[in-house]
């Protein structure tokens, strides 16, 4: 293992935490947000349903842009926009300012999410061992700092601008610093060197368009399902403990946290479980123990039950996305190229977006019109589905993720430094 894929490493892992702070920064004050700019409740749906449209916009923008500009370069100036962006619906005093600031977030949320990935699928392959799940443990690490910094402000009831700002003048100059260690490893996306066969390569990219897509048809419904899980404890735990199980105000704030703290605990040992057992084996356990997390929560006689089962839901839900990138990216490298990777990349962090648009209205839909209890086994039933999927998970000749991983690194690639 070089230094060159250590430091790569870690510079990714910082640009996963910088963004988990920044988005939970600006999901937990959206009340503080609301008043500020004297959003109705009404109205408020569709700034928030902005921001994911957006964001798919930007994800199918970064396939596109990545045929010409490699990954590492989308990430390093994405970051910042992200960044400012929260610093600006801070800022601002007028509607349209918030509109204008929350569009830039939306969309560079989206190349960010997307560019983020490619380097850390390809970073996997180089390394020729799990680490996705450990990528998106330190994004876990990060929405519980940024959540625990939320609180604070909230708690010191200081303004929202006084309350980023310290935080974006941390975190941006940090990872402009660290995107110089970024690694794009494998061949280029697009045609760097000259000549004939570069030209092929880029054609291959191309055609292999709707190849890929029809791949990742199972790994696309496996994405919405787990957004749709994860979606439905972002919004609608504390309600549930309220208004269901007769919880305080107080310890209905809980369950999220505990959902976030497991997931970085899933996360962190998620990769060790991936390398002992395999791919299938981590998805089809957590999808099995999400399922029961559901069940868990909808029988619940009273709110320390239903802390079980919301933790339970943490442990399960927080493997399948990580593994879901790094397997749409490992079947496209291998049934066609390196720019195939980043195009599946690209398409399957859409449904990311979908699945977190289509999960809060279902459920809010559904326990109006039937009960809060019914409505949480219709996530259950989804992330059931995912294990006629399991297969999808399965390693080709690479063998990383299939418990009989490559030993050393294979393809340093490229660092972007210089870029």
């Amino acid at each position: 293992m070089t230094e060159v894929l250590r430091r790569g490493r870690a510079s990714l892992a910082f640009s996963f935490f910088a963004q988990g702070v920044a988005f939970a920064l600006l999901v937990t004050r959206i009340p503080a947000i609301q008043d500020r700019y004297g959003i109705s409740d009404g109205l408020l749906p569709a700034f928030l349903a902005a921001v994911p449209i957006l964001a798919g916009v930007g994800s199918v923008a970064t396939e596109r842009l990545v045929k010409r500009v490699r990954p590492s370069r989308v990430l390093r100036w994405s970051q910042p926009v992200v960044l400012l962006a929260l610093l600006g619906v801070a800022a601002g005093d007028s509607m349209w300012e918030l509109a204008l600031a929350l569009s830039a977030f939306g969309l560079a949320v989206g190349a960010l999410d997307a560019s983020m990935n490619m380097l850390g699928v390809s970073l996997q392959r180089s390394y020729g061992r799990s680490i996705m799940l450990g990528l998106h443990a330190a994004y876990s690490l990060g929405g519980i700092a940024g959540a625990s910094l939320a609180w604070a402000g909230a708690h010191w009831e200081l303004e929202l601008f006084l309350s980023y700002l310290p935080v974006v003048v941390v975190l941006l100059p940090a990872a402009l610093v660290g995107s110089r260690w970024y690694v794009d490893s494998g061949a280029p996306a697009s045609p760097v060197a000259e000549g004939p066969s570069s030209e092929g390569k880029v054609e291959q990219t191309a055609e292999a368009g709707p190849v890929v897509f029809r791949m990742l048809l199972p790994l696309c419904l496996v994405m919405t399902f787990a957004y749709i899980g994860d979606s439905t404890v972002s919004n609608w735990s504390a309600k549930y403990l309220q208004d269901v199980l007769g919880s305080s105000e107080q310890m209905a704030t809980v369950p999220y946290n505990v959902y976030m703290v497991t997931t970085l605990i899933g996360r962190s040992l998620g990769d060790l479980g991936v390398r002992r057992f395999g791919a299938v084996a981590v998805v089809r356990g957590g999808a099995l123990v999400a399922a029961l997390g559901f069940a868990v929560v909808a029988a619940a006689p009273g709110a320390w039950v239903g802390m079980l089962g919301f933790t339970l839901l943490g442990l399960g839900l927080c493997v399948i996305v990580p593994q879901t990138f790094a397997a749409a990216g490992r079947h496209a490298f291998e049934s066609h190229s390196p720019g195939a990777s980043d195009t599946a990349i690209a398409r399957l962090n859409v449904f990311n977006y979908v699945g977190f648009l289509i999960g809060s209205p279902l459920v809010g839909a559904l326990g109006d019109a039937w009960n809060y209890r019914g409505a949480m086994l219709v996530p259950m039933v989804l992330v059931l589905v995912t294990l006629l999927y399991a297969k999808s998970f399965i390693a080709g000749p690479h063998r990383y993720g299939d418990g009989h991983e490559r030993p050393r690194t294979a393809d340093v690639g490229r660092s972007s430094n210089g870029l």
